[in-house]
């Protein structure tokens, strides 16, 4: 790969910085990925918690909300929602000046790719997002897989969400899956593994079967958290990223398809290009355990075929708004109208952060700017897109996604005494004007503190920083990097 039209002394710059990534202090052994039978890191116990005072937002329509509030949880579900709740054994959370809410749902995040900060630019595309994870991504290690996805989730949980969608589409080997699902479990985030193809993987060749068996056998269902899917390959032509994510036939997809099928494993796929779901259709291969992500170039035809079909899409805020107009814009509005299921994500982190409230807020100025009322958007419309319209795109709805009695316990207090929100008027309103991650106080994850007052209780925030730099020195130097 040749960098042509970089300027040289960003180049010598990034070098410089990379070279004292390897240098620092620390060896790079750190933590080894675990296969499914070994023994997990060590996660806060479960117990009996009242958040008293909250203003309580549940997504529940039959609940609704309550401006001073209690959420009762035990044993990692929740027992009741409503005000002034009994609970004389439970350990008390002060919620007064907090929004209480369902934690964010990211339906589509390649956590795989996190270590590779140091090497994507925005504005330069020799070295962009698809060609570094395509050219990094080949020289990947399982321990590699491992603190990047560790990274990318402890971001999340810092961030308020709850439940991610890892999007892998660069495993290996059958050690690069247990790698994934080791960090997402040593986290204690929710989450589905979407088992992909690796970068660099001819096109004719199917996808792992017999790995995608394994690791539902050996994973599966284990406590619940963590399930699994499949990312395909693109299907017909690219307009962004094509080759080097793969471009199948409708053949070989077909024969993909149908190999997840029959392990009963739901399905994701791109669609960064000309749409291919009239294709799909005619296929016979769109139902309700097709998740298709980045909806910029639909017709009204298709959102048809989406809406009776029972398929979701994902969008991606941040990325798709700097992705050229010949490309497509963000259809939120026209998904909507049509009835077509929607929800929220990430994409990467590679050169922009986890924020879902910066994602409902570029929604919401895109749909003003492009639409306006023709197709109305309220900021709590948003929220639930964000919350408990991801779980029904991830079929985890009967367990996440609202404060409802019965449901796991997943949730997040969001500071509004902060002095970017303080004071608050309607905190649908806060959430989605104001909120940034730095106000996320507590999040808890099937009834675990896995974050009290800004701070991780368990995880070791410095030891996954130290150990994210030294393996991306190391693919530095594995990669000759900058060539």
């Amino acid at each position: 790969m040749t960098y042509s039209g970089i300027d040289r002394r960003g180049l010598l710059k990034g070098a410089t910085a990379l070279a004292a990534l390897a240098a620092a202090p620390g060896t790079l052994s750190a933590q080894p990925a675990r296969p499914a039978k070994g023994p997990a890191a060590p996660l806060p116990p479960r117990g009996e918690f009242i958040i008293r005072g909250a203003n309580v937002l549940t997504m529940d329509p039959k609940l609704g909300d309550f401006a001073i509030g209690d959420v009762h949880v035990r044993e990692g579900a929740i027992v009741a929602v409503g005000p002034k709740l009994a609970a004389p054994k439970a350990q008390v959370i002060a919620g007064r000046g907090m929004i209480c809410m369902p934690g964010f749902i990211d339906t589509h995040w390649h956590l795989w790719t996190s270590l590779f900060r140091p090497f994507v630019r925005a504005d330069v595309a020799a070295v962009g997002y698809f060609p570094v994870s395509n050219r990094l991504g080949q020289l990947m290690a399982p321990d590699d897989s491992y603190r990047s996805v560790m990274l990318g989730t402890a971001e999340a949980l810092s961030a308020g969400v709850t439940t991610v969608h890892n999007w892998a589409h660069n495993v290996r080997s059958p050690e690069h899956a247990d790698a994934e699902l080791s960090a997402m479990r040593d986290t204690g985030i929710r989450g589905r593994f979407a088992y992909g193809p690796a970068q660099g993987m001819p096109d004719d060749q199917p996808m792992d079967f017999a790995g995608m068996a394994r690791v539902k056998g050996d994973w599966m269902p284990g406590d619940g958290l963590l399930t699994m899917g499949i990312s395909s390959r693109n299907v017909g032509a690219m307009s962004i990223g094509g080759a080097a994510r793969g471009v199948l036939t409708i053949e070989q997809t077909k024969r993909d398809w149908d190999g997840a099928r029959k392990l009963g494993l739901p399905i994701t796929l791109h669609t960064s290009g000309p749409s291919p779901i009239r294709q799909l259709e005619e296929a016979g291969l769109l139902g309700p355990d097709v998740q298709l992500v980045h909806p910029l170039l639909t017709t009204a035809e298709e959102r048809a075929i989406l809406k009776a079909r029972g398929v979701s899409y994902s969008l991606a805020p941040v990325g798709e708004a700097r992705r050229p107009s010949a490309v497509g814009v963000i259809q939120l509005g026209e998904m909507l109208e049509a009835g077509v299921k929607v929800s929220l994500s990430t994409d990467h982190t590679t050169n922009y952060n986890c924020d879902p409230f910066v994602g409902m807020r570029i929604l919401f100025a895109l749909h003003q700017h492009r639409i306006g009322d023709k197709i109305p958007l309220t900021v709590k419309r948003l929220v639930q897109l964000a919350t408990f319209d991801g779980a029904v795109d991830l079929g985890i709805a009967d367990r996440a996604g609202s404060l409802t009695p019965g449901k796991r316990a997943d949730l997040i207090l969001v500071r509004t005494t902060d002095i970017n929100m303080t004071p608050v008027g309607d905190p649908y309103e806060a959430l989605v004007s104001l909120a940034q991650p730095t106000n996320v106080d507590t999040v808890m994850v099937d009834g675990r503190i896995l974050r009290r007052a800004g701070k991780f209780t368990r995880l070791d925030h410095a030891k996954v920083v130290r150990d994210a730099r030294q393996a991306a020195a190391a693919l530095r130097e594995r990669a000759k990097w900058p060539a």
